[in-house]
C-alpha cells in the first residue's frame, strides 16, 4: 500500500516534476547555444583567448565527445543507483565545471573545463528522460516528451540572447558563470519534487567499453578536424589517427557483442523503428551542427552584427521549435511517425539548400524565414523519433534508451562539426589562396590568414591598412565556403529523410505488450 500511495502522489505532481526536468535540460542546451555566440569573441586575441578555428571546434567537441561517451554509462548508473541521485551529481559537476570554464586562462584550459562540463551534462540528460518515462503513463508520455523536446527550442531561444547581452557588458567568462545560480536553483527543486527511481534489475558497468568508445571517437574527430587545420589528408596526423580511431571503434563493437553487460546493447538495433529513429536523429544533427558553426561567423564577421543582435536573429529557429514540438504528438497520432518525421526532415533539408542562396547583402528576412522553417522541422523530428526510441524499450531500460537517444545526437553533432568544419575551412582556403599568394607578406602569415575568416580579420587588424583590401576577398571566400558546406549538409539531410521514410512506422505507434507497472517493487523508491 505504501508503494501505491507514493505512486499516486508522484502521479499527482507529474507536471511539476516535468517542469523541474525541463529546467535541468534547459541549462545543458543553454550552455551550448551561449557558447556559439561567444565563439567570435574567444577567437579575438584581445578580448578572448586568441583561439584558432581548431581550438573553437575543440571547445565544442571536447564537451560533446565526453558527453556522448559517458551518456550510456551514466544511464546504467542511474538505473542502478537511482536516477535522481545521478541527476543531482551531474548538476554539481556541471556547475563546478562552469566555474572553471569562466576563469580559464588559455584555450587548453577551456577545452579541459568543457570536457568536465560534458561529464556533468551526460549525467543530467538521460536522467531527465528516464524519469519522464517512469512518471508518465504511456498515454501521456508523448505529450510530456514533446514538452521535453520543446525545452531544446527554449534553450536555443534564450541562450544566444543571454549570451549576447552578457558579452555586451561583461567578459566572455560570464557566459559560463551564468550557469552557477541556475544549478543551485535546480538542485533545490530536484530534491524537493523529483522522486527517486531505479531499475530493479540493473546491468553491470562496462569500463572497458566506455574507454574504447571515448578514445576511438576522439581519435576519429581529431583526425577530421586536422584535415581542415592542415588543409590535407596526406599527413600522418590525419590518416594514421583516423585509422587508429576506426580500429579502436571496431574493437569496441567486437567487445560489446561478446559481453553480457555492454555499454551499447547492439541487439537493440534489430528493432527497425529504434534503429531508424536513432539514425535519423544522428544524421539531422550531423548536418545541423556544421551549419550552426558557420552561421556564427556569417552573422558576426561577414554581416557585422553584434553578439546580442546575432542571438536575437536566431529567435525564429527557437520559437518554431517551441511551437512545433509540443504539437507533434497529435500529428503522429493522426498521420504516423513516418509521415511527420519525414516531413520534418524535408523541411530541414530544404533550409540547408536555402543557405546556399545567401550572400553578404541578402535580405535578413530570408534568413529569418529559413530559421523558422528549420526550427519547425526540427520540432517535428525530435519528439516522434524520441518516442519511437523510448517506446521500443521496456520501462526498466528507460535510462539506456534515453542515453542512446542522446548519444546519437551528440555523436552526430560532433562528427558533423568535424567533417563540415573541415569542408568549410578547405573551401575557404582554396577560394582565398590566389589573393593571399599576391600579398607581400611572409608565407607563415599567409598560412595563418588562410585558416579561417576570423584569422584573416585578426591578421589584417594587427598589420594595418596595407592589408585592408583583403577583407572583401575574405568575405567573398567565406560566402563561397558557406555555400559548399550547406550543400553537403543538404545531402546528409536527404539521407536522413530516406531513413525516416523507409524505416519509421507508417501509422500511429501501437503500444507494445504491457511492461510491469510503475508500482512494481523496486521501480519507484521512497527516500
Amino acid at each position: 500500500m505504501a508503494i501505491a500511495t507514493d505512486q499516486n502522489r508522484v502521479h499527482d505532481r507529474r507536471w511539476a516534476i516535468l517542469a523541474v526536468l525541463v529546467l535541468s535540460l534547459l541549462i545543458v542546451v543553454l550552455d551550448n547555444t551561449v557558447l556559439n555566440v561567444a565563439l567570435k569573441v574567444l577567437a579575438d586575441p584581445k578580448k578572448g583567448l586568441a583561439a584558432s578555428q581548431s581550438d573553437l571546434e575543440w571547445f565544442i567537441n571536447s564537451y560533446t565527445l565526453v558527453f556522448a561517451g559517458m551518456l550510456l554509462t551514466w544511464g546504467v548508473l542511474g538505473d542502478r543507483l537511482g536516477r535522481r541521485r545521478i541527476l543531482l551529481l551531474g548538476f554539481v559537476l556541471f556547475g563546478t565545471a562552469s566555474l572553471a570554464s569562466a576563469y580559464s586562462q588559455s584555450p587548453g584550459q577551456l577545452v579541459a573545463a568543457r570536457a568536465l562540463m560534458g561529464l556533468g551534462a551526460a549525467a543530467v540528460m538521460p536522467a531527465t528522460l528516464s524519469i519522464i518515462s517512469n512518471v508518465f503513463e504511456p498515454a501521456e508520455r508523448p505529450k510530456a516528451i514533446g514538452v521535453w523536446a520543446g525545452a531544446v527550442g527554449l534553450g536555443i531561444a534564450i541562450g544566444p540572447i543571454v549570451g549576447g547581452a552578457l558579452l555586451g557588458h561583461f567578459w566572455w567568462g560570464s557566459v559560463f558563470l551564468i550557469n552557477v545560480p541556475i544549478v543551485v536553483l535546480g538542485v533545490f527543486l530536484i530534491r524537493a519534487l523529483v522522486p527517486e527511481s531505479r531499475n530493479p534489475n540493473p546491468g553491470r558497468l562496462d569500463p572497458v567499453g566506455v574507454v574504447l568508445s571515448v578514445f576511438g571517437l576522439m581519435l576519429v574527430v581529431y583526425s577530421l578536424i586536422k584535415v581542415g587545420d592542415l588543409g590535407t589528408a596526406r599527413s600522418p596526423q590525419v590518416w594514421a589517427t583516423f585509422l587508429a580511431g576506426v580500429v579502436v571503434l571496431a574493437a569496441f563493437v567486437w567487445y560489446e557483442l561478446r559481453i553480457d553487460h555492454p555499454t551499447l546493447d547492439i541487439s537493440l538495433f534489430k528493432e527497425p523503428r529504434f534503429s531508424a529513429a536513432v539514425g535519423a536523429i544522428g544524421l539531422v544533427f550531423f548536418a545541423l551542427m556544421g551549419t550552426f558553426f558557420f552561421m556564427v561567423f556569417y552573422l558576426q564577421t561577414v554581416r557585422g552584427y553584434s553578439p546580442l543582435r546575432a542571438g536575437v536573429l536566431l529567435l525564429p529557429f527557437a520559437v518554431a521549435q517551441i511551437i512545433g514540438a509540443p504539437r507533434s504528438a497529435k500529428l503522429v497520432r493522426r498521420f504516423g511517425a513516418k509521415a511527420v518525421c519525414t516531413a520534418g526532415m524535408l523541411m530541414v533539408t530544404a533550409t540547408f539548400v536555402g543557405y546556399s542562396f545567401l550572400g553578404q547583402h541578402s535580405s535578413i528576412w530570408l534568413l529569418e524565414a529559413l530559421f523558422f522553417v528549420q526550427g519547425f522541422g526540427m520540432g517535428n523530428i525530435m519528439p516522434p523519433a524520441t518516442e519511437s526510441i523510448m517506446s521500443s524499450l521496456p520501462r526498466e531500460k528507460a535510462g539506456a534508451g534515453s542515453a542512446i537517444n542522446n548519444v546519437s545526437r551528440q555523436i552526430g553533432g560532433a562528427l558533423g562539426l568535424a567533417v563540415l568544419g573541415s569542408i568549410l575551412a578547405g573551401a575557404y582556403r582554396s577560394k582565398l589562396q590566389p589573393t593571399l599568394n599576391a600579398l607581400p607578406v611572409p608565407p607563415a602569415v599567409r598560412t595563418q590568414m588562410g585558416k579561417s575568416i576570423q584569422a584573416t580579420h585578426t591578421v589584417v587588424d594587427r598589420v594595418g591598412a596595407s592589408l585592408h583590401d583583403v577583407i572583401p576577398a575574405a568575405d567573398a571566400a567565406f560566402i563561397h565556403a558557406m555555400h559548399v558546406t550547406s550543400l553537403f549538409s543538404g545531402a546528409f539531410g536527404l539521407i536522413g529523410t530516406f531513413v525516416a521514410w523507409k524505416f519509421l512506422p507508417g501509422r500511429p505507434t501501437i503500444e507494445l505488450p504491457r511492461q510491469p507497472e510503475r508500482a512494481r517493487e523496486g521501480e519507484l523508491v521512497s527516500e
